[in-house]
């Protein structure tokens, strides 16, 4: 199996400003898990790699729940369910839905103007954005450490 090592480029150093910080972090991060699951062909992209059944592209619909959910207050009935890729959906698909659900978060992200104010999220209590972004960091973060290993076991990439 070939090794495939690509040079990780580090987050982006932004402005002074602390949302800025954190925002940047995240889309970093958001980035380098799209990129683990791009190119990884059927069947291997949704197969388990791991006992616990966890996937690269479970892991991807996973975040994109955890992204809507977050930021956006759409409910989630079953989390572990968010981990199991249907068999209709495909990578472009899943790869379109968590660029699409980055986006809408981004919106929210950007509108807000202080980080001590709560996320918007219908019928229930929110934290404080700045909350919000440091949780996707650590949740995005731990799923992309999943995925390196994934992808390494998968094809032998490396890297982001």
């Amino acid at each position: 199996m070939p090794r495939t090592r690509r040079r990780d480029t580090p987050p982006p150093r932004t402005g002074p400003a602390e949302k800025d910080v954190l925002h940047g972090f995240l889309t970093h991060l958001r980035a380098a898990v799209a990129a683990k699951a791009e190119g990884v062909p059927e069947p291997q992209v949704r197969t388990p790699g791991v006992p616990s059944g966890t996937s690269l592209l479970g892991l991807v619909r996973h975040l994109a729940h955890v992204e809507r959910f977050t930021f956006l207050g759409e409910p989630v009935a079953d989390w572990p369910g968010t981990f199991r890729p249907r068999a209709e959906e495909t990578v472009a698909s899943v790869l379109a839905g968590y660029r699409s659900a980055c986006e809408e978060a981004d919106a929210v992200i950007d509108a807000c103007t202080d980080l001590s104010q709560p996320v918007a999220r219908p019928g229930r209590s929110a934290p404080s954005m700045r909350w919000a972004l440091v949780h996707l960091i650590e949740e995005t973060g731990r799923h992309a450490g999943h995925a390196d290993i994934l992808r390494e076991l998968i094809d032998g990439s490396t890297g982001r």
